[in-house]
């Protein structure tokens, strides 16, 4: 089956793009909160490849391309941004403080986890990432010296359960208002709970999209000042 697929270059790029069609399908047609896409693709890609006994390498092959279109689409989020600047300037100490606060809760999250379970030095700078863009977290995980394929598993699956739980959070505290919706999501589960946020309203894509380049900023420049405190 390998040699079957490596002979088209476009392989992993159809079955990732067919997976997360049937994974939007699925979404749209069960409505479940647990059902998020980026999940249920990742799966299907996973049992696929699995069942076919395909090795990552040859469906990378094709694969990659779709990573290639990764940065562009982060910057894509700036258009409902630009679409809410008054109300940006309207609320622009509480973003700010909302922002900082959650690049710092995430910061100390991880020292105390890896405190906890007595984890290693590369383990920390490993999970440092956690909560920034994909295309942001690899480069900080690798300048750091962490396991640069363990950071960006770590990144998706914060994304992904931030997503899923984000409704029944905002639910149980009592949290209504859009601005801080959409700076909780984009602070905290980055590009994929933007995704969530867009789902929300307008409002809520756009403070998330604001969230996830002003969070990789701070977390770029926080890192090499605390990547050595454990």
């Amino acid at each position: 089956m390998n040699e079957l697929v490596g002979t088209s270059l476009y392989f992993g790029m159809v079955l990732t793009t067919g997976a997360y069609l049937a994974a939007l399908w699925l979404k749209k047609k069960l409505g479940w909160a647990v059902l998020n896409p980026l999940l249920i693709a990742s799966l299907l890609v996973m049992g696929f490849l699995a069942v076919f006994r395909i090795d990552y390498g040859t469906y990378n092959e094709g694969g990659k391309y779709v990573s290639y279109l990764l940065t562009p689409a982060t910057v894509c989020l700036a258009i409902p941004l630009y679409r809410q600047l008054e109300m940006l300037k309207k609320h622009f100490r509480a973003v700010a403080a909302a922002i900082c606060s959650g690049v710092a809760s995430s910061a100390v999250s991880v020292f105390c986890l890896v405190k906890l379970l007595g984890l290693s030095h590369e383990d920390y700078v490993t999970l440092l990432p956690k909560s920034i863009t994909t295309a942001i977290g690899m480069g900080v995980s690798e300048e750091a010296g962490g396991i640069v394929a363990l950071t960006v598993a770590v990144i998706i699956l914060t994304g992904v359960v931030g997503s899923v739980i984000a409704e029944l959070v905002f639910k149980a505290a009592g949290i209504r208002h859009p601005v801080a919706r959409g700076l909780a999501l984009g602070t905290s589960a980055h590009a994929v709970g933007t995704s969530k946020a867009l789902e929300l309203g307008e409002i809520e894509g756009a403070m998330s999209s604001l969230s996830i380049a002003v969070t990789g900023l701070l977390t770029v420049i926080l890192v090499p000042f605390i990547s050595g405190l454990a």
